[in-house]
């Protein structure tokens, strides 16, 4: 098995990438005070599909972006990408808030604001309803899984990578508990949670899921509980229909009764907390190395959107994309959420910073 080590981001040539995405400010009440940024490649397919990505806590819309490659697989196979970005005045940590109930239950709070984006570029892009997908790193991960949860009507599929379950957390210290330790659960505990965030019934998203054999900030263990949520609701045998070796690591698939592959599952051996990339100038390479954004021979990004179905027809030759860095910073712990409106108070409480940084350190994360 491939070693998995981040690897220094790229020296470069060229363009940064980071202003092909364009905000639009009026898509909605907005419940969750997010900002929507996305990226319409010139060449689209008839009724293109659309990809919903979540950074990670510290990060920004732009920097993952230019990171994971997404706008790039866009502009090669003709689908749109939206990018909600967290805001501090939500979250000091720009994570988001997957961890509170009021961001994670069905048209509340931050979900509901990624909702009426998801609605506006249909809007605007002729998108197809029965294509439209989420994905997302660490916060971003288990905020894809709360909105497969509560929206298995919109998303067609999602990929959650370094995340964690949905209802795993419903507070700061629970956060870290999931986190640091883990939570187990029956797999058809894990089931009803998904199947009581909203009233639909099926047929359910398909699920892309990505670990780090070595990740100390999510633990593995998380991965396998995100398999027995979805394999409960899917209604498939908790056994992988099959498995495989892609690009060097383990690879376990679900298939329903239909044939369908409805789940995947990637342990990347070795790999820490980060969004797993094969960077360069390989046919199926994307994106650029950096913090969190891990150099290990397999493009986590291509690899679901192929799950997705958006690879099928290629509008265009691969992008040429400049490698040169943007700043990303590592991505820490959930923390708490202010008011939407305003600015942290320091009156609230603790200083979640300084329990952060305690939680950090017991960890072995920090010195």
């Amino acid at each position: 098995m491939k070693a998995a080590a981040a690897n220094a981001a790229s020296s470069g040539h060229s363009r940064p990438i980071s202003d092909r995405l364009t905000e639009t400010r009026d898509f909605g009440a907005n419940p969750g005070n997010l900002r929507m940024l996305s990226y319409a490649p010139p060449e689209l397919t008839p009724s293109p599909g659309l990809v919903v990505v979540l950074h990670g806590c510290t990060q920004t819309a732009a920097g993952y972006d230019h990171g994971s490659g997404w706008s790039t697989l866009a502009e090669r196979y003709g689908f749109v990408v939206l990018f909600p970005e967290q805001q501090e005045a939500n979250n000091p940590k720009r994570c988001f808030n997957w961890f509170q109930t009021g961001d994670t239950e069905r048209d509340r709070g931050e979900v509901a604001s990624i909702r009426q984006m998801v609605e506006r570029a249909i809007r605007d892009h002729g998108i197809d309803r029965k294509r439209v997908f989420v994905t997302g790193l660490s916060a971003g991960g288990a905020m894809t899984a709360a909105l497969l949860a509560t929206y298995p009507d919109v998303f067609a599929g999602g990929a959650i990578i370094a995340g964690l379950p949905y209802r795993s957390a419903a507070s700061v210290p629970e956060a870290f508990e999931a986190m640091f330790q883990g939570q187990e659960k029956p797999a058809e505990a894990w089931g009803n949670l998904v199947r009581n965030a909203s009233h639909h019934r099926g047929p359910w998203p398909k699920v892309s899921i990505w670990h780090g054999s070595a990740d100390a900030t999510v633990k593995p263990m998380n991965a396998g509980e995100i398999v027995k949520q979805w394999t409960n609701v899917h209604g498939v045998s908790v056994h992988p229909s099959r498995s495989e070796i892609v690009d060097g690591y383990p690879r376990r698939v679900w298939t329903n009764e239909s044939g369908e592959d409805v789940i995947e599952e990637y342990v990347i051996t070795g790999m820490a907390h980060g969004t797993p990339l094969a960077t360069g100038n390989g046919e199926n390479h994307y994106g650029a190395a950096g913090p969190f954004l891990l150099e290990v021979g397999i493009s986590s990004s291509y690899h679901a959107a192929k799950f997705m179905g958006l690879t099928a027809h290629a509008v265009s030759k691969k992008a040429s994309v400049s490698p040169k860095a943007v700043s990303i910073q590592p991505v820490p712990p959930p923390q708490q959420k202010a008011s939407p409106r305003a600015k942290p108070s320091a009156t609230l409480g603790p200083d979640i910073g300084d329990v952060i940084t305690k939680a950090l350190k017991a960890a072995g994360l920090m010195r």
